[in-house]
């Protein structure tokens, strides 16, 4: 018998009651150490006491009226985004997904407007995740993803990942642009290098086509930087955000420069929801610190304390590690063993972390952790590892008594 929730989720056996700064408490007051922060949501830790004073006066006025009428909130957050970015206006939404939607779309409209509309095709590359819309789903041309939705939709064309060759090659005609994520998350953590984000800026000036940014899961401080593409020096034309956006409640963007949104008039896009008031509330309150230069500089020093931190258990157990990667508080390690029964033994250590492809574990924290969350958590991961090594070494002993 099928279940009241849709049993599309395989959910850990555990829920939590409240929360607060970096740590979740279950009803029976167990505590957690999160470096999952909702994968990368949760920015600025649980219970925010400004997020709750933002979200809290917002709902005693007003909620919902939908974007037939002017939302002085999103004016007011999309200046604070256009000042702190490349970008010249804001579409706002409700998920990571819809303003991959909106990016879509606004690239293909681009070159509608242009006069060249066969310029329809994306290039991606191999391992991303933009989604789980149709649209999403086949950007990211994931089978896993794919299967049983088909047919496909066109309009995308995959690379392996990083193949810079392989991109040059297939810049034809038919190219509206090029999506990538500076740093694949769910793909496990791999990071383009700095040099490639530079080539594929100067490729899409070359063919004239349009650098569309998936910063869903880099963004807002997670690399150091407010935004992951500024550790390389460029910009993009197109630029998904959402996640640490909101520091937990829904709401997502599609930013972009004035030439790239030509095509994007009165009525060609819309959202019954995106940018409401509530969400333009608390958002509004999350960028207000994440902007702030002192903010980063944090993430930078906890990002490089962890990265050390991480090297020196890397060297300790190179039996269920094989190294670490990423930027920032965007962290990767990479397993030997696989990645599931690291997340269950950090989980049993009462650290939350996340699984991604390549055999992956993230660690992607809240940014407002401190010396002394590294340190704990550090001795739960340390711990949980020993625990894996002792598997490990009973393993064979065990096989051996049964074959006897």
């Amino acid at each position: 018998m099928i279940t009241p929730v849709l049993p599309t989720y395989a959910r850990a056996d555990l829920e939590f009651e409240r929360g607060e700064g970096p740590y979740l408490f279950t009803a029976k007051g167990e505590r957690y150490l999160d470096f999952g922060a909702g994968i990368a949501v949760n920015a600025l830790g649980h219970a925010h006491p400004g997020l709750i004073a933002a979200l809290t006066e917002q709902a005693q006025k007003v909620w919902h009226v939908s974007n037939i009428y002017k939302i002085p909130g999103q004016e007011k957050l999309a200046r604070k985004l256009v000042e702190a970015t490349f970008a010249d206006t804001v579409f706002f939404t409700n998920s990571g997904a819809e303003a991959l939607e909106c990016a879509i779309k606004m690239a293909r409209r681009y070159h509608f407007a242009g006069g060249n509309p066969e310029r329809n095709e994306l290039i991606t590359f191999e391992g991303a995740f933009h989604g789980r819309t149709l649209a999403t789903i086949s950007a990211g041309g994931n089978k896993k993803y794919l299967e049983g939705f088909g047919p496909d939709m066109p309009g995308f064309v995959h690379l392996p990942f990083g193949d810079m060759k392989a991109l040059e090659k297939a810049i034809g005609a038919a190219t509206a642009g090029i999506l990538i994520e500076p740093i694949q998350g769910e793909g496990g953590i791999r990071v383009l290098p700095n040099e490639d984000l530079r080539r594929i800026r100067a490729l899409c000036d070359e063919a004239g086509i349009l650098r569309v940014l998936d910063e869903v899961q880099t963004g807002f401080g997670r690399t150091g930087k407010l935004f992951a593409h500024e550790l390389a020096g460029v910009t993009p034309d197109i630029m998904a955000v959402a996640k640490a956006l909101g520091g937990g409640f829904p709401v997502g963007a599609c930013l972009a420069t004035e030439n790239a949104a030509r095509g994007m008039t009165v009525g060609t896009h819309g959202s019954t929801y995106g940018g409401n008031p509530l969400a333009m509330a608390v958002a509004g309150a999350a960028v207000e610190l994440m902007v702030k230069e002192e903010f980063l500089a944090h993430v930078r020093d906890m990002g490089r304390s962890l990265r050390q931190k991480l090297a020196m258990i890397a060297d300790q157990h190179p039996a269920i590690i094989e190294g670490v990667r990423g930027e920032a508080l965007m962290l990767g390690i990479k397993c030997r063993i696989t990645n599931t029964d690291l997340v269950q033994a950090l989980r049993d250590e009462h650290l939350l972390t996340v699984g991604a492809g390549d055999n992956v574990v993230r660690l992607l924290p809240p940014l407002i952790i401190d010396e002394t969350h590294l340190d704990e958590a550090v001795g739960k991961i340390s711990r949980a590892c020993v625990a894996l090594e002792a598997k490990l070494a009973n393993a064979p002993a065990k096989a051996a008594g049964g074959a006897a």
